[in-house]
């Protein structure tokens, strides 16, 4: 049962929704996350992008159900060809190993970008916890945690078929230390920022 007053952001600003609006919702959350892919740093194996920032935004703001299709619609978008993952790929451009982009080492980390959604989003919208600045610092955490679990699954399989000389860890985590911490003081700020501005306007 959800908690009285728990909602995402965007439940509490929009009590009301029809079929349209949500779709709109769910097509602007994966136009967000196109939009933050763009920024990108390359390195040998996967690019530091804003992707994990506009993830964990949609998400909490969505919450669980429409976070989620946010994602799946977003992962849709590079299938059909459209040009939404980082640097302007979609699904089916060569990567410099000579393989379509979507099997490549960033493979699971697209999965992981749709579970982490669907988590933020759910603690979100049934427990507050975006809410405050370190309560949604420990939720984005969680989050990111989440997105790497099945990033860095998929990634160790890759490296390990492609007979790769480094580990997991130096190729999908540690030089993406610094850049999460970033996005995510910058993501625990802005969301209870928002929340303060519902609740002077008197919608939440």
């Amino acid at each position: 049962m959800q908690r009285s007053g728990a909602l995402s952001l965007s439940h509490a600003v929009l009590r009301q929704t029809t079929l349209a609006m949500d779709a709109l919702l769910v097509l602007l959350g994966s136009a967000f996350v196109a939009l933050c892919a763009q920024v990108a740093i390359q390195l040998p194996f996967v690019p530091i992008t804003g992707q994990t920032f506009g993830v964990l935004l949609v998400g909490t703001v969505l919450g669980s159900k429409r976070g989620a299709l946010a994602l799946l619609v977003y992962i849709g978008e590079g299938l059909l060809g459209l040009p939404v993952f980082q640097s302007a790929n979609n699904a089916w451009v060569p990567n410099r190993f000579g393989e379509p982009y979507i099997v490549g080492t960033t493979l699971g980390y697209l999965v992981g970008f749709v579970l982490a959604a669907f988590v933020v989003g759910l603690l979100a919208e049934r427990y507050g916890i975006d809410r405050e600045v370190w309560s949604a610092a420990l939720l984005l955490l969680v989050g990111n945690i989440v997105l790497y679990v099945p990033g860095l699954l998929w990634l160790q399989f890759w490296l390990t078929a492609h007979g790769a000389p480094t580990s997991v860890w130096e190729a999908g985590l540690v030089p993406f230390v610094w850049g999460d911490l970033i996005k995510l003081i910058l993501a625990a700020a802005l969301v209870p920022a928002a929340w303060r501005f519902v609740g002077r306007q008197g919608l939440r």
